[in-house]
């Protein structure tokens, strides 16, 4: 099994740069909710031992590490909403979403490893695109937590607020009863109305 390690961001201190920014996103796939992103600096003298990609964790082990990454180095996480997504759409709003969570970190970094095979438009530092890359790097692997930390969060807060959709423990995918909810219940205003599934019963009139 292939675990991350510090090799991405040891090449790039290689070449002059310091303070290397691991940046992922989570929900792009959700038919509701906002589209999250982290972007986060380790601390090399303070790595969290156990750092792997979100999706392999559980959420015990995610809620640990978060304490260890926000100790460690620098982070921040940031949203692009349902609204942005719609009139964006959503590849260009996960990338705002990255945007704006590399400018709230503070110092600046000055290299970023981006998960993914695009770099977004509006970054302006040196950066290089890591596909498979919460599973190959330390940082984006520690973004990855953050970011699916902050966003099941939301969703369980808008599960409260909107009941019978079950967001509190599919986060807004589309999961049999999410799909049911939407046909029984209806469309909420966190729905993502450029979404097929929501696009048709808003229209299947």
């Amino acid at each position: 099994m292939i675990q991350p390690d510090y090799s991405l961001e040891t090449a790039a201190h290689d070449k002059g740069f310091f303070r290397v920014a691991g940046v992922d996103e989570v929900g792009r796939g959700p038919l509701a909710g906002p589209v999250t992103a982290a972007a986060v600096v380790l601390d090399v003298a303070a790595i969290p031992e156990g750092l792997n990609d979100s999706k392999k964790l559980s959420l015990k082990k995610r809620q640990a590490l978060e304490e260890g990454i926000l100790a460690s180095g620098q982070s921040a996480v940031a949203h692009a909403s349902v609204e942005e997504i719609d009139s964006l759409n959503i590849l260009r709003a996960s990338h705002l979403a990255m945007e704006r969570a590399v400018a709230a970190l503070d110092p600046a970094p000055d290299y970023l490893l981006i998960d993914g095979n695009l770099i977004p438009k509006g970054l302006s530092l040196p950066a290089e695109a890591v596909i498979k890359g919460d599973a190959k790097s330390l940082s984006i692997a520690a973004a990855s937590i953050l970011a699916k930390l902050a966003r099941d969060r939301i969703m369980v807060d808008l599960a409260q607020q909107f009941p019978g959709y079950g967001w509190e423990k599919n986060a807004g995918y589309p999961s049999k009863q999410h799909r049911d909810a939407l046909v029984n219940l209806g469309v909420t205003p966190h729905h993502r109305r450029s979404f097929k599934p929501v696009h048709n019963i808003l229209y299947q009139e």
